[in-house]
């Protein structure tokens, strides 16, 4: 006898649909910690890309001061040549 109950085998198909739902729901559960988890890192990298760009332009600005001191400290010791002259 073939049922909504029964197979041929002799299994459950109550049983069999129940199990298929768990493993529905458990994937569902999977999906949603996994897009919120995407959220939270896809965050993180727009977090760390900002950090990232802030400290390109701390480095540019140290690279320009460290020019114009280079600058300053050359002709220093070129006046300081042309007095020991």
């Amino acid at each position: 006898m073939n049922s909504l109950f029964n197979d041929d085998k002799g299994v459950c198909r109550l049983e069999t649909l129940r199990n298929l739902d768990e493993k529905i729901v458990s994937a569902i559960e999977k999906v949603r910690v996994l897009r919120e988890e995407k959220v939270s890192l896809e965050k993180k990298v727009r977090d760390l890309e900002e950090l990232l760009n802030e400290k390109n332009m701390e480095i540019e600005g140290l690279k320009t001061e460290k020019t114009s001191v280079k600058g300053q400290i050359e002709e220093l010791l070129s006046e300081l040549e042309s007095i020991e002259l």
